[in-house]
């Protein structure tokens, strides 16, 4: 047992309604309860912030950690990887922060429980020709009034970012623009702006590195570039459960935080390992959109699988203030105490 999986399986020992009588016992006697465990996860999409699962895969850190996964579903969009969540159908469900506070809104078993990418990692990116080069946020956002903007979908990540932007500019996406739900393809929003479909893309990356590398657009406006400070350093990318299922699955679940701990120290490791595993994982990416990515990647990934407060709380404010939540737990109610 990894030192990592010790301390998070001891941090689960110290809170009982985490815990299953059976799994205290196992925890006391020395053994290993999650070894052999198998987890289920459905994740939206093959987004950069899923990297750290594909890597653990690829590494054998999941193996190491004696955890099987089942099948690993790609749902197209945060509200279907809830839905199976609810249903039972997922044990872990790999999404945005709108996804988690969705669900927290709608159910109080939803909890936080890992940390995968920490800024804003959808960029909006637009068609060659498009882009206003050295304005200011506002501008930029303005330049966007009654054009098309693809997005993954509603209730998602890349729907929250252009809600965002065009408030901040005293606009509105639902009257002064048109919102088109493309799913979480790639190559079809690809696609789309470059047959002019649509105008803009508010897309997870890498899209703008390959819409760049392909000469089909300019990325326009990038939190992660630090182009919207507000959102600099906010939560994004996450793994997330309900209450129910920490308590059934706890053992396997500290086993997948420990893997994934594993997996974002890889990220900033060796930046060539990095490169040559991330062109595995976006097979269809092209050669300079990966070296563009590198970096970006290496700089919002975490250090720590743990959910950090004051990332959440950058988060938090964004959703809340914003309008794109009602209301967000705290921090302490959300993530578990094992988890921060």
């Amino acid at each position: 047992m990894s030192p990592s999986r010790r301390t998070m399986l001891k941090a689960f020992a110290a809170s009982s309604a985490l815990l299953s009588p059976t799994l205290l016992t196992a925890c006391s006697n020395g053994g290993s309860a999650g070894r052999g465990g198998t987890l289920s996860i459905g994740q939206i999409s093959d987004s950069v912030a899923f990297f750290p699962l594909f890597i653990a895969e690829k590494r054998g850190f999941f193996k190491d950690e004696g955890l099987s996964l089942g099948d690993r579903p790609r749902l197209g969009t945060g509200a279907k990887v809830a839905a199976a969540l609810k249903s039972g159908s997922i044990d872990i469900g790999a999404g945005v922060m709108t996804d988690v506070l969705n669900l927290a809104e709608n159910d109080a078993q939803a909890r936080l429980t890992t940390s995968l990418v920490t800024e804003y990692y959808v960029d909006i990116v637009v068609k060659k020709g498009f882009s206003t080069q050295g304005s200011s946020l506002k501008e930029k956002t303005r330049a966007l009034a009654g054009k098309k903007i693809g997005i993954t979908g509603p209730g998602s990540g890349t729907e929250a970012l252009v809600n965002y932007l065009f408030g901040l500019a005293g606009l509105s996406p639902r009257t002064d623009a048109t919102l088109v739900n493309l799913g979480a393809v790639s190559s079809a929003a690809l696609g789309a702006l470059k047959a002019g479909r649509v105008d803009a893309l508010a897309f997870f990356q890498p899209i703008g590195q390959q819409s760049e590398a392909a000469g089909i657009g300019d990325i326009h406006i990038s939190p992660a570039a630090g182009d919207v400070p507000s959102l600099t350093g906010a939560l994004h990318g996450v793994a997330f459960t309900l209450s129910g299922v920490l308590k059934k699955k706890s053992a396997e679940i500290a086993s997948f935080q420990s893997a994934i701990g594993r997996s974002l120290k890889f990220i900033a490791g060796d930046a060539s390992e990095v490169r040559d595993l991330l062109g595995e994982y976006l097979s269809s990416a092209p050669g300079p959109a990966l070296d563009a990515l590198v970096p970006i990647l290496r700089k919002e990934s975490p250090a720590s699988a743990a959910v950090a407060e004051k990332s959440y709380g950058i988060a938090r404010d964004f959703h809340v203030d914003s309008g794109l939540v009602k209301s967000a737990p705290s921090y302490g109610k959300l993530v578990p105490e094992a988890f921060r």
